[in-house]
């Protein structure tokens, strides 16, 4: 009897441009025979195209279970907080979710969904025989390789140790509680990952071969995850972490290694220098614009980083993503305003993120040399602003990337089409809590990083994943831990803050004095993480994979007095009391695969 294989594809997943029809632009849903699918080039690239839907769409966040694997790591980080109960991010931060939770399952189900997709695609793509070239054969094989090590990637980051499957050759569609097989430890599951890149990046094109290719898998793609891979796995959460000792299989095998190994730094920090050697600035480098006048401007820099597509900064992208919904709840309510203006501003930035960015000389806001005031106003044109408005002193000269992430009370908004329209944020204000109704941000500041310039309602731009930010930042933090006082330490953490606009770390006129230690480097280069990739899903990770969030994520978060108006708006409220365990670093495994396979083990707490 020929086995019948379900292929589903939504219009334009994945490999849509803005301007052309994308690889499998238009593709219906579809039954066909493991003949028919592997007959035709046509027919093996729907196959192929549903494996690369499980890339995440992280601008999906609002429903994060929704088959996208849209993220919960925004909303349950320190960063941000969304006003619709809905959203489990809410379940998340107090403490209310558990093996059984809805996208604790979403995400394990879709990811080995995925993978053994993938590994069906290349136990099968040898047998098409129509239109296709050997050479042909050869790439689509090894994206769907590179594919599915990054889905173990995204697996292990949020779980832990997971069950590696090899080449087994699994039907797709197979519910995962059919398996029965045990975990493998966390560095199995690293070195398979990483050796699975490298073999598929050895035979994947550094660049797409046109732009309706945009968004297939590269070398530099596959490569890039590799050093997420490496820098994740020498991090305290996985490198001699004690708290996890009882995390074992069933026959003793430790899951995570018990004794801390510097060489796992030396490693990550090698596989990035070779990827920037390899591939920095030739094929991608660090976005800089330049203003009307052909100036170099760094708010322009940091903010169209995000609105101008496919530009060379960014490494791994999906590029059909949920960008319209992203931007309604970036955009204040703004009530009486265009609809194109009207929005929701539901996730809004915490004060414990406004708190982070520097000042405009580069600084904390607690270094007595930042020049930060925490009480009056002052009329203030901010970067990228048209006007100046009477601005609460703690927002006046802020690093651009401040202006570029976050709107706060009295901003003006990015859309002018309709005028020069500032936002209220207070109580009764446009964008208030009394005026917006169930629309209205918790905080009393919204997100704002790569909200577009127009309508809100845009369906037509990326999600970038990773970008040479990411790249350099991850570098520069495995060098300290590995070799610290290289000098390519601060050469690229300097390249992220000129870019930035802020004084780098050094020496000369002007200069802030670098960091005296391995310590105190650390710290500036986690300060740095914050400011630079504030909302691109990295906080939610760093603090687990450095052990933080116990601190970070536990206790009362910070937003202004939204129920109030000026001025008693502007005090500092907890707004929140959330609660993380020394269990929440890690995921559980879904209740359903733990109960069905004698083989699996929980995670501790779970």
């Amino acid at each position: 009897m020929k086995k019948i294989l379900y292929i589903t594809l939504v219009a334009g997943l994945t490999f849509a441009t803005s301007c052309k029809k994308g690889f499998l632009d238009q593709v219906p849903d579809d039954r066909l025979t493991l003949d028919q699918t592997f007959t035709t080039r046509q027919t093996a690239e729907k196959f192929l195209a549903n494996i690369y839907s499980q890339i995440p769409d992280e601008f999906g966040q609002r429903n994060p279970n929704t088959g996208r694997n849209a993220g919960v790591w925004t909303g349950s980080s320190d960063e941000a907080e969304w006003v619709w109960g809905f959203n489990q991010c809410n379940n998340i931060n107090i403490g209310s979710w558990d093996a059984n939770s809805g996208f604790v399952n979403d995400y394990w189900n879709n990811f080995y969904r995925g993978i053994r997709s993938a590994s069906f695609f290349i136990a099968n793509i040898d047998r098409v025989t129509q239109d296709i070239t050997p050479q042909l054969t050869v790439q689509y094989k090894n994206e769907a390789r590179a594919l599915r090590a990054m889905y173990y990637f995204y697996l292990a980051r949020i779980y832990g140790p997971v069950v590696l499957l090899g080449e087994s050759v699994i039907e797709p569609d197979a519910p995962t509680e059919t398996l029965r097989l045990p975990r493998s430890s966390f560095d199995e599951c690293i070195n398979y990952i990483v050796s699975e890149l490298d073999a598929a990046a050895a035979n994947l094109p550094v660049n797409a071969s046109s732009n309706d290719n945009y968004g297939r898998i590269t070398k530099g793609m596959a490569l890039s995850y590799k050093v997420q891979a490496l820098v994740l796995a020498a991090s305290p959460l996985y490198n001699g972490n004690t708290d996890l000792a009882n995390l074992k299989n069933k026959d003793g095998k430790q899951l995570i290694n018990q004794t801390f190994d510097a060489s796992k730094w030396k490693r990550a920090s090698d596989a990035a220098k070779a990827y920037i050697t390899q591939f920095v600035p030739g094929t991608y480098s660090l976005f800089r614009k330049n203003n009307a006048a052909g100036n170099f401007d760094p708010y322009l820099s940091c903010r169209d980083l995000f609105i101008d597509r496919f530009n060379n900064e960014i490494i791994m992208t999906r590029v059909e993503s949920s960008i319209g919904s992203r931007q309604y709840e970036m955009t204040p309510y703004h009530n009486g305003s265009n609809s194109e203006v009207r929005g929701s501003a539901g996730l809004g930035a915490t004060q414990n993120q406004v708190d982070a960015f520097f000042t405009a000389n580069g600084r904390t806001i607690d270094d007595p040399a930042s020049g930060y005031v925490r009480t009056g106003s002052t009329n203030f044109q901010a970067p990228g602003s048209p006007i100046a408005t009477d601005t609460y002193n703690q927002w006046v000269n802020r690093e651009p990337r401040f202006y570029v992430n976050i709107t706060y009370h009295n901003s003006v908004w990015l859309n002018t089409r309709f005028g020069n329209i500032i936002t209220q944020f207070n109580n009764n204000g446009n964008s208030g809590k009394a005026t917006g109704g169930n629309d209205y941000t918790v905080t009393g500041y919204a997100v704002r990083k790569a909200q577009g310039l127009g309508n809100w309602n845009e369906g037509n731009r990326p999600v970038i994943l990773y970008r040479v930010g990411n790249l350099f930042l991850d570098y520069v933090e495995a060098l300290n831990e590995s070799t610290p006082g290289d000098p390519d330490i601060l050469n690229y953490l300097n390249q992220i803050r000129q870019r930035a606009g802020i004084p780098q770390y050094g020496s000369g006129a002007g200069q802030i004095p670098a960091p005296a230690d391995q310590a105190a480097m650390r710290q500036a280069i986690r300060n740095e993480r914050r400011s630079e990739l504030a909302f691109e899903n990295v906080r939610y990770f760093d603090t687990r994979r450095w052990k933080i969030a116990e601190t970070t994520d536990n206790g009362p978060i910070y937003g202004l007095n939204i129920t109030q108006n000026l001025p008693a708006f502007f005090t500092v409220i907890p707004f929140e009391t959330r609660t993380f365990t020394k269990r929440h670093y890690l995921f559980p495994i879904p209740a359903k695969d733990v109960n069905s396979d004698d083989l699996m083990v929980q995670n501790p707490g779970w």
